[in-house]
């Protein structure tokens, strides 16, 4: 499994390449900037972009896609609650605020337990909402990308539109502390460090405690 992390945007968000040693196929997963380096990056490792990935509709997250589908073919997948609530014109008005383009509508909507083929590289799709309706993970073992929902020592905010505090928390204590300690966790946002563990986080993360 390839996976290359990259800080992009003028919000430091973590964006990743995924691939397929074998079939060079590839994923884009949170372009939240920079386009024009993540592209770059997916000629070097040689890869063929077939999904574009947002772990939630958060506009630094998904400012990219346009350019990334366009320039790649990929096509763009999200959970279906977010791809539904970020489509609202209340939210996308909301949200506009941050003058960061919104995502093209999603290709494909996915839902919890649904299995995302990357060439032979599985990413199971895990619900995680609480930063936003549709927040996801995606989990490949021993590797998981959290988005928004867990970072190292933090966790998602939960004052945007969509947000929920305690259902953040129970996301986080029934679908990702019941993973693996030794599962290495690839937040959304470098605050406190871009990579941990789970182990690490139940020892050390505060909101966890």
């Amino acid at each position: 499994m390839i996976l290359k992390q990259l800080i992009v945007g003028s919000m430091g968000v973590c964006s990743y390449i995924i691939g397929c040693e074998e079939t060079k196929i590839g994923a884009v997963v949170d372009p939240g900037g920079d386009e024009s380096r993540i592209l770059a990056e997916v000629e070097k490792l040689g890869l063929k972009i077939k999904y574009i990935i947002a772990t939630h509709g958060h506009p630094d997250h998904v400012c990219g896609n346009r350019i990334i589908m366009e320039a790649t073919g990929g096509k763009i997948l999200m959970h279906e609650e977010d791809a539904e609530y970020f489509e609202k014109p209340a939210t996308m008005s909301y949200f506009s605020m941050l003058g960061l383009e919104p995502s093209p509508p999603a290709a494909k909507k996915v839902k919890d337990g649904d299995v995302i083929e990357v060439g032979k590289v599985q990413l199971q799709v895990i619900h995680t909402p609480g930063h936003t309706p549709g927040g996801m993970c995606l989990y490949s073992a021993p590797n998981l990308l959290t988005g928004d929902t867990l970072f190292v020592g933090g966790v998602g905010r939960t004052d945007f539109p969509g947000g929920s505090y305690d259902g953040l928390l129970e996301s986080l204590k029934k679908k990702i502390l019941t993973l693996p300690d030794e599962t290495v966790v690839w937040p959304g946002h470098g605050y406190g460090g871009s990579q941990s563990t789970i182990g690490e986080e139940k020892r050390s993360n505060p909101y966890l405690r």
